[in-house]
């Protein structure tokens, strides 16, 4: 699972690459999180614009990163495609996460 990732300012933005979070990927994507999130600001945004699928281990990846932040961080979620917004609607992890329709957005809302 190809991360990458960038810091501006107080914020940490960290991109997904790959088109899936899956159950073939989530150990991987969970350990690059960690990896990519050990040290950096308080608030780091999860740009998710590249996914096109996401599943139940994907699900609980992105939850073992949020929880790995906390509670001294925070993850906001970005650029959600309509089908993964779809399952974090069915799911109501859009009520555990704050979700942004873009990367601009979330920086606009989050970034004083």
């Amino acid at each position: 699972m190809e991360l990458s990732s960038k810091t501006e300012g107080q914020v940490q933005i960290v991109a997904v690459l790959g088109t899936r979070i899956d159950a073939a990927v989530a150990i991987e994507f969970k350990d690059a999180m960690r990896a990519e999130t050990a040290n950096g600001p308080d608030l780091v945004i999860l740009d998710l614009s590249a996914v096109d699928f996401i599943d139940s281990s994907g699900l609980g990846a992105i939850v073992a990163a949020m929880k790995h932040l906390a509670p001294q961080r925070r993850l906001a979620l970005a650029g959600l495609t309509p089908t993964v917004d779809k399952v974090f609607k069915l799911t109501r992890m859009d009520s555990v996460f704050s979700l942004y329709p873009t990367l601009d957005d979330a920086r606009n809302a989050l970034v004083a």
